[in-house]
């Protein structure tokens, strides 16, 4: 090899190798290794990098070996679900976005796996446009937040960054809640919000402090059911430098981040015994101490919890402080599943639809009747969540026009508690086929039908073109 080709060499090795090392990393677990194939290939043609496992014991190694920045996870695995590698990132205190991939039987995981901190998750059959998607929106978010100056790790929503997009609804029951929010709003009193998972307790809560005194300071919302037992009463309390091991600097907690506004406690029931004690004391009292702390911090805060437990029987059972529970049920009001407020169902379709549209940059302008049957005679288990997904599914596979049956997963039309078998690699495959068949076609369309001109746009070689054609019964 002569010096030019050597030079040409070594500079086609170092681009290659510099955008390898630009390209963003994904974790792919998937025990279906037909269907883990075809995702794989799939975001490597779209210029992600893809690292494979089967099993939650490989996917920790690597995790460990290349620090994915993205994972996407199947929830059904060989030893174990995909929630415990989620909890595992939350507990790690790492910001690596999770998309978690479930069958329509599993909404009500797929729905939990959201309040604990998954990015998000899509259902079986996975369509490559939604799948590219959601991947694509998980790193612009991540890069988004990566750029932001702000370091605090509290999630700290100020007045005016508050999202206006509540619904109050014209059911009873969404009339019922909102009066009761304009009665306890101008109040400082405790409010427990009860409700099923996906049902807006958390926009309650904005709302309620939105309507209060308080509405100039922060609003602090914090999920409890993602704070590890360890680390509970340092998040919410803080803690001060040499506390524990890991404590290398003071930490504001969260009760001292919403001095002056509202202070958000979800899933209020995952508190251990040790922090309720802690937090029974800040009622009272309205001071706290940092953990390894010695000295007692005034705070000036509003609280308000959120559970879809019943906190009245789980006190009475002793798994839940009884004095603690009737500090906090000053007042109490119940987030209605969508069910059971039908009236307001499609005032939610056209919020979804608008705000889908928005951020998927299509123009839906509706739904066909058949879509809106299905919609009124579909339970919704996964309640106000599972209906923005699969609205937004929706609109992402519509482009433009009325979304129409097609586009909506089977099971929302099938008779409640049956069971579809999913062929999972089949459906992927044949979906991808599907366009892969399209794209050759268009092409060749457009060269008209040379089909060396086609095979170079299409980036594959002759042989590869003719057997595709064939495969396809293109003539």
């Amino acid at each position: 090899m002569n010096l030019i080709g050597a030079f040409v060499f070594y500079t086609y090795f170092c681009v290659r190798k510099m955008l390898a090392f630009s390209m963003k990393k994904i974790l792919l677990l998937e025990d279906d290794l037909t269907y883990s194939k075809i995702i794989k290939k799939f975001l490597e043609k779209n210029q992600y990098q893809v690292t494979t496992a089967t099993k939650l014991v490989d996917a920790y190694s690597i995790m460990e070996r290349e620090s994915p920045e993205l994972i996407i996870t199947d929830y059904r695995l060989p030893d174990g679900t995909g929630m415990e590698i989620l909890e595992k990132i939350i507990n790690s205190k790492k910001s690596t976005p999770v998309i978690l991939i479930t069958n329509y039987s599993d909404i009500r995981t797929a729905v939990k796996s959201m309040k604990l901190g998954a990015f998000e998750y899509i259902t079986k059959p996975v369509n490559p446009d939604e799948l590219l998607a959601t991947v694509n929106e998980a790193f612009n978010i991540k890069n988004h937040a990566f750029q932001s100056s702000e370091a605090d790790d509290n999630q700290v929503i100020l007045p005016e960054e508050v999202e206006d997009d509540y619904f109050v609804g014209e059911s009873r029951v969404a009339l019922q809640i909102e009066q009761y929010i304009n009665l306890v709003a101008p109040t400082d009193m405790s409010v427990i919000v009860l409700g099923e998972s996906g049902t807006g307790k958390e926009y309650i809560a904005k709302r309620i402090h939105q309507k209060s005194k308080r509405s100039s300071g922060p609003f602090v919302a914090i999920d409890c059911g993602a704070l590890s037992k360890e680390l509970a009463g340092s998040e919410l309390f803080g803690h001060v430098k040499g506390a524990f091991t890991g404590a290398s600097d003071n930490k504001t907690g969260h009760f001292e981040s919403a001095k002056g506004g509202t202070i958000f406690l979800d899933e209020i029931g995952n508190l251990s015994y040790e922090v309720q004690i802690k937090l029974l004391r800040a009622i009272q009292e309205r001071k706290i101490r940092k953990i390894g702390g010695n000295k007692d911090i005034d705070i000036d805060v509003r609280i308000i919890v959120a559970t879809n437990e019943d906190l009245a029987v789980a006190a009475k059972n002793g798994e839940f402080r009884e004095d603690l529970y009737h500090r906090l049920n000053e007042f109490s009001m119940e987030a209605s599943p969508l069910r059971d407020r039908k009236e307001d169902l499609f005032k939610f379709a056209e919020l979804f639809l608008q705000a889908s549209n928005r951020s998927l940059e299509k123009n839906v302008s509706g739904f066909s009747e058949e879509v809106k049957d299905i919609f009124m005679n579909y339970s919704w288990p996964g309640n106000l969540r599972e209906f923005k997904n699969i609205i937004k599914r929706a609109v992402l596979l519509t482009g433009d026009g009325e979304i129409t049956a097609d586009v909506i997963p089977l099971d929302l039309s099938l008779p409640e508690n049956s069971v579809v078998e999913i062929g999972g690699a089949k459906d992927l495959k044949t979906s991808f086929e599907e366009q892969e068949k399209s794209l050759i076609i268009k092409t060749l369309e457009e060269v008209k039908y040379n089909k060396s001109k086609a095979a170079k746009i299409l980036d594959m070689d002759r042989k590869t073109l003719y057997n595709k054609l064939e495969k396809y019964s293109i003539d």
